[in-house]
């Protein structure tokens, strides 16, 4: 039984957060969340507390065993952006796009992924 945990609005972008997304996305959860803490990237302390979120859920509300849990799905979507303006020259303006994201986590008891494939 896969449990979701979902992050709306995240502050950055979606293709930085991809990047953290494709190395932990299959794993264990305990061994992901290793990887996630010794990385240097704004995503992996991001998606760490996601995953810890959604281990959580599985826990307290489905009664699954932490154990055995691995990370069955990630994936990152854009989110509306903020638009802001900056003066330029001559009295021009240029725009500055600051990009958001939607983060989507779901684990899943490793027995039930073996099934699935």
């Amino acid at each position: 039984m896969a449990v979701a945990a979902k992050l709306r609005h995240a502050r950055l972008s979606a293709q930085k957060a991809r990047l953290v997304a494709n190395q932990v996305r299959g794993l264990p959860v305990e061994q992901a969340i290793n990887q996630l803490a010794f990385s240097n990237k704004k995503a992996a302390g991001i998606i760490k507390k996601l995953l810890e979120s959604a281990v959580a859920n599985a826990e307290n509300n489905e009664g699954l065993d932490v154990d055995e849990l691995a990370l069955s799905t990630i994936y990152v979507d854009d989110a509306p952006s903020f638009t802001r303006m900056r003066a330029r020259a001559k009295g021009r303006g240029n725009y500055i796009t600051k990009r958001n994201c939607h983060i989507t986590i779901e684990v899943d008891t490793k027995q039930d992924k073996r099934e699935q494939r």
